[in-house]
């Protein structure tokens, strides 16, 4: 992945929470946090992605430690199996995701998360944005492995066409296998619950038609729906399956029953909102994940932003997407448990900027009262929504963005032996909490 990480910058230390997290569980303790959510490393626990490729005990010892800190905190962990980190050996041997081999190889890695943790781990979520994931890696290839079709982006091997599908497919049947294995041997004794992380922006039609009202749905399935009509409905959406054709993986009647329910709750990332509009089907040769919805999206109408422009040139403020969403979620989707597992914003990081004055995040504050007042609206109407996490505690690296911007409600000092420093929006949380806590 060389040259993919915009700052040239890598997560090797990040905000080191692998040393600090009692100095961070503190923290959080501190703003009125009552629940954490992160991701176990499934190269930390199998080094060579197979169980019969041995375990690392210092790397499951933190996690031990880890969860036990945070219980003793009074902080209930909601624990993510995979979060992007995919173990090299795996991708090595017969290219992860896009074999069926890796079903195996995860569900016996989320067997041993289950059996080793789950007697504190209440909360799972099997994977995080598998489908930003497949787009990313497999259509646009600007997330490891970086695969992609020559016209489409600047990869040395992958088909846009056929490999984001081929991807999700297999995400999904491992999901729905983690979920059965959990459901069967863990859930009747520890009483826990799983489901799965989908990220999704709203789409707004960009003009009153029908077919920007078109182009809106099917932007909306080719996102979201790709992923959450299998798992509760055990199908892919129909505008997919017209628009893909033979390029879709289909799933066998078994697989179809297996995938049907397989989740107790959803987790949901939501950021922002975009247009969208009708694009004319092309008949060239060159198909792509990105053109098989025939939907042009954009943030901008008339040239006015959809809401207020941020650090991120995709993100723009607009928590009325997010209720929109909700409600969407609620009507047809059978009204699920919901966990909303993401939601923030992020500041550039301007380093010739005193600390003092980059505590002051006015907008990420205006941004978490706006989503949650929508939030609230919508449990209002009757969306069945169980618990909040905001994307995220800490500066951190932040993907291909690398260090280049800032989502924390703390600030980390990166030339300064990487101090925390609590921002204004976490004092201003804090306060927010305060009467839930009476």
């Amino acid at each position: 992945m060389t040259g993919k990480i915009s700052d040239r910058s890598n997560g090797d230390v990040a905000n080191d929470f692998y040393h600090r997290y009692k100095e961070d569980i503190k923290l959080m303790k501190k703003v009125g946090l009552d629940s954490f959510r992160f991701s176990v490393s499934w190269s930390r626990i199998l080094p060579n992605g197979k169980l019969s490729g041995g375990v690392n005990p210092i790397g499951v010892q933190f996690y031990n430690d880890l969860i036990n800190e945070l219980l003793s905190n009074g902080i209930k962990p909601l624990v993510t199996l995979w979060h992007f980190d995919t173990p090299q050996a795996l991708e090595d041997e017969y290219k992860s995701w896009l074999s069926p081999k890796i079903v195996k190889d995860y569900l016996d890695y989320a067997d041993f998360c289950f059996k080793t943790f789950g007697d504190r781990v209440k909360l799972w979520v099997t994977l995080n944005e598998p489908n930003g994931f497949c787009m990313n890696a497999y259509n646009f290839g600007t997330f490891a492995p970086g695969r992609c079709s020559n016209y489409v982006g600047n990869c040395s091997a992958g088909n846009s066409a056929t490999e984001p599908y081929i991807a999700a497919h297999h995400f999904l049947l491992s999901h729905a296998a983690a979920v059965k294995l959990y459901r069967q041997k863990y859930q009747p004794y520890q009483k826990g619950k799983i489901g799965i992380t989908i990220v999704t922006h709203w789409f707004e039609p960009k003009f009153n038609t029908e077919s920007s009202r078109g182009a809106a749905s099917r932007a909306l399935d080719f996102l979201f729906g790709w992923f959450l009509e299998p798992v509760i409905f055990g199908y892919y959406p129909q505008s997919m399956r017209s628009a893909v054709g033979s390029r879709l993986p289909k799933f066998s009647e078994d697989q179809t029953q297996l995938l049907k329910g397989s989740l107790d709750f959803l987790g949901l990332n939501y950021y922002t909102s975009q247009y969208a509009e009708n694009a004319p089907l092309t008949s060239g040769p060159n198909k792509s994940y990105s053109e098989d919805s025939h939907a042009t999206k954009t943030s901008y109408k008339n040239g006015i932003p959809i809401g207020t422009p941020t650090a991120l040139n995709w993100l723009f403020v607009y928590p009325k997407g997010f209720q929109k969403l909700l409600l969407h979620v609620k009507e047809n989707y059978n009204n699920p448990v919901i966990y909303v597992t993401e939601n923030g914003v992020a500041d550039a990081n301007n380093n010739s900027l005193p600390i003092k004055e980059a505590l002051k995040d006015s907008l990420r504050i205006r941004y978490f009262h706006g989503h949650l007042t929508y939030l609230l609206k919508s449990m209002k109407e009757g969306v069945n929504v169980k618990g909040y996490f905001l994307w995220t505690f800490w500066d951190d690296f932040e993907w291909d963005a690398g260090y280049t911007v800032r989502f924390g409600i703390t600030y980390i000092d990166y030339k300064n032996n990487l101090k925390r420093h609590l921002k204004y929006s976490a004092y201003w949380l804090k306060k927010f909490l305060e009467p839930a806590k009476k």
